[in-house]
């Protein structure tokens, strides 16, 4: 389950992607147009250290991009090229936000929904010591290949238009940039719907 906090965020993590986006070889829209938020989903670390969260966002009138992040108390060493910006939140302090598939965290926790239909993690507020679930934005469904969730080296591999590729130990998963309607491969994937997307868009696959 991920604890939100009813917070203050300076700058949004949306105006954090306004000059970042642009940047990116997989990036579409106007550069520098308002980023809108379309749906988001979260995953959980086993830890509870680190927020992943993954926004399906667009740049003014473009097409849909995930962008999957993650929020840190801390700098990550040796991740600087995937640094997306550092962020002051009035609860939680200051926290550095970094590209999720240049961060550690990320590759087992998506391997884990796009082989074992992990899902996503529920979302709460605690409020007067109890807890508010945050209804879902979007609904996750993964594939259940009966493969063993890998564990072992994780590391950020190729970008290009299409996507980016992480690794975990001997499992290369592709995480699609601009989600559309596809199959699923055989080798697992994960899609989503959000309201006004009723036809499952694919998110993530291995390969």
């Amino acid at each position: 389950m991920a604890l939100l906090h009813r917070a203050e965020l300076r700058p949004s993590k949306l105006e954090l992607l306004v000059p970042w986006l642009p940047g990116r070889s997989w990036f579409a829209g106007e550069a520098g147009a308002e980023v809108t938020r379309v749906a988001a989903y979260r995953f959980d670390d086993p830890a509870g250290e680190v927020g992943v969260e993954t926004l399906l966002v667009r740049a003014g009138d473009g097409p849909v991009l995930q962008v999957p992040l993650t929020y840190r108390g801390a700098p990550l060493a040796g991740a600087d090229e995937h640094l997306v910006g550092v962020i002051e939140h009035s609860v939680l302090g200051r926290r550095w936000a970094y590209d999720a598939c240049g961060d550690p965290v990320y590759p087992p926790l998506l391997a884990a929904a796009v082989l074992a239909d992990a899902g996503q993690a529920e979302e709460y507020f605690e409020v007067d010591g109890k807890r508010e679930v945050r209804p879902a934005s979007m609904t996750l469904t993964g594939s259940r290949t009966g493969r063993p969730v890998p564990t072992g080296p994780v590391s950020a591999g190729p970008v290009d238009s299409g996507g980016t590729v992480v690794r975990v130990g001997e499992v290369e998963l592709a995480v699609v940039r601009q989600p559309v309607p596809a199959d699923v491969p055989a080798a697992g994937g994960l899609t989503g719907t959000w309201p006004g997307q009723d036809e499952p868009v694919l998110l993530a696959y291995a390969r």
